[in-house]
């Protein structure tokens, strides 16, 4: 069994920054990537940012240069710092794992934690 914590949304004006972050629990898997999608109101679930066990780091376009994920492997953690925030970027973020069990590869979600900025 696996859980996704997530922390650090919330209300911010144009220009802020927020930091999110979303330790795993559990055991009994090896984690390929984790990374953050985000849904805004009428919208499709989208990525935001990914990062690999290895490292390797991908951002939607929109947000390339503003934002940067890290993650702490010893803790299982993965955290999207986010600058110049824009009211654009208002919306649900999610965490997303990626995960090998013996029973094969799954993906986990978090319960999403909510973004507002204002302008």
């Amino acid at each position: 069994q696996v859980q996704l914590v997530e922390s650090g949304g919330g209300l911010v004006q144009a220009g802020g920054s927020l930091r999110l972050s979303c330790a795993a629990s559990g055991s009994g898997f090896s984690i390929n990537a984790m990374g953050w999608y985000r849904q805004a109101p009428g919208k499709q679930r989208e990525l935001v940012a990914a990062i690999t066990s290895g490292g390797s780091t991908n951002y939607a376009d929109s947000v390339k240069g503003r934002f940067t994920i890290s993650r702490d492997n010893a803790k299982n953690t993965v955290h999207l710092q986010m600058n110049s925030l824009k009211p654009e970027d208002t919306a649900v973020y999610y965490c997303n794992l990626d995960a090998t069990f013996t029973a094969g590869r799954y993906n986990w979600w978090g319960q999403g934690t909510q973004v507002t900025v204002s302008s």
